[in-house]
């Protein structure tokens, strides 16, 4: 199998889950390719054209520390492939996590694998659902009411102004597009910026005004899905805790939040089970949703992350399984030849 990622950018990329995924897949005996999302080239008379960088075969990568490594060292090999050479284009860049200036980059990932996927490569998530879901958080939205926080998206300070007196003056307040925990207020009663929190906001585009659920103090949980379905492997499940610091209610792991082991509660499972089968729908093949007790607060379908945690933690590897999901996929591609769709693809196991 020839399978590329597409990263932010290949040079600055680090230690994290596509790192842990491109070791596996190439400790695999695949054709490990990386590029940057800037990296895609399009022919008005020939296929979409990507410049790549790989490990050569027969290196020894003991870790994914030391695939990236190689993959950022003279060692690696550069190659300029069409959607003709390829059989997966993975797409991981993560749009929040570009510096300013880089606008273009946000959506040109998905763009571009819209295109790659008319071609017939396998695009994992399914390129057409991402570009539905792109913005993650209208997304979440979508979905059945009873597992989320109450909320508000709109560019209204009157209207946030409300929602925060139907709270008793506390609530959560974040840009619709955007993650990473960047630009995230709460906002309580003694809060004495809030015009102007919500102005800054707003010269972004939309906003979210969330419930604030008391719960968070204690972290959220972060469960790893394929095909709609909790990852599992010798009985353990992929999900981790995430504890904010000291004086922080923010989770995530770029604001200084620690990882605990945690258990797949009957209300998380619930979760699970009323997001599935959208997600199943849509071909979203690889997703992380984010949990507070019994409510759903925000789900990942561009690149869910955390992996490199769970050594930590005590959990297992489970990079292989995804590999392996993936190699069943393009099994069944090879076996029905062009009848199913990208989307169909995406979602069988």
């Amino acid at each position: 199998m020839k399978i590329c990622f597409v990263l932010n950018d290949v040079e600055t990329e680090k230690v994290g889950t596509s790192a842990l995924l491109m070791n596996a897949a190439f400790n695999r005996g695949h054709e490990v390719f990386a590029m940057g999302v800037g990296d895609f080239n399009f022919h008005h008379d020939g296929p979409v054209s990507i410049n790549t960088t790989h490990v050569p075969k027969n290196t020894k990568t003991k870790s994914p520390k030391k695939f990236l490594e190689i993959l950022q060292s003279s060692k690696a090999q550069k190659k300029r492939l069409t959607s003709k050479d390829i059989d997966v284009l993975f797409i991981r860049n993560n749009p929040t996590e570009e510096e300013s200036g880089r606008e273009w980059a946000e959506q040109s990932g998905v763009a571009f694998g819209r295109m790659m996927q008319q071609e017939g490569v396998l695009v994992l998530n399914d390129a057409y659902a991402l570009s539905h879901a792109f913005i993650d958080k209208l997304y979440f939205e979508e979905l059945p009411e009873s597992i989320k926080p109450d909320s508000l998206i709109t560019r209204s300070k009157e209207d946030i102004l409300k929602f925060w007196e139907k709270h008793d003056k506390k609530m959560v307040l974040k840009p619709l597009e955007g993650s990473g925990g960047r630009d995230v207020y709460l906002i309580d009663e003694n809060e004495k910026n809030v015009n102007q929190i919500i102005e800054t906001i707003s010269q972004q585009g939309y906003v979210i005004a969330q419930e604030f659920l008391p719960a968070v103090k204690n972290g959220d949980v972060r469960i790893l899905l394929l095909n709609g379905r909790v990852i599992i492997k010798d009985g353990v499940q992929a999900i981790i805790r995430r504890s904010p610091g000291e004086g922080e209610f923010r989770s995530n792991f770029t604001q200084g939040a620690t990882a605990n082991s945690s258990v797949l509660t009957p209300e998380m499972q619930r979760i699970v089970d009323l997001t599935a089968p959208k997600l199943i729908r849509d071909g979203l093949f690889f997703v992380g949703l984010d949990v507070v007790k019994d409510k759903l607060i925000e789900i990942n379908v561009l690149s869910p992350g955390g992996m490199e945690r769970f050594k930590d933690i005590g959990l297992p590897d489970f990079t292989p399984m995804v590999i392996e999901a993936i190699e069943r996929k393009i099994d069944y591609k090879e076996m029905y030849k062009g009848q199913l769709s990208n989307q169909v693809l995406a979602t069988m196991e």
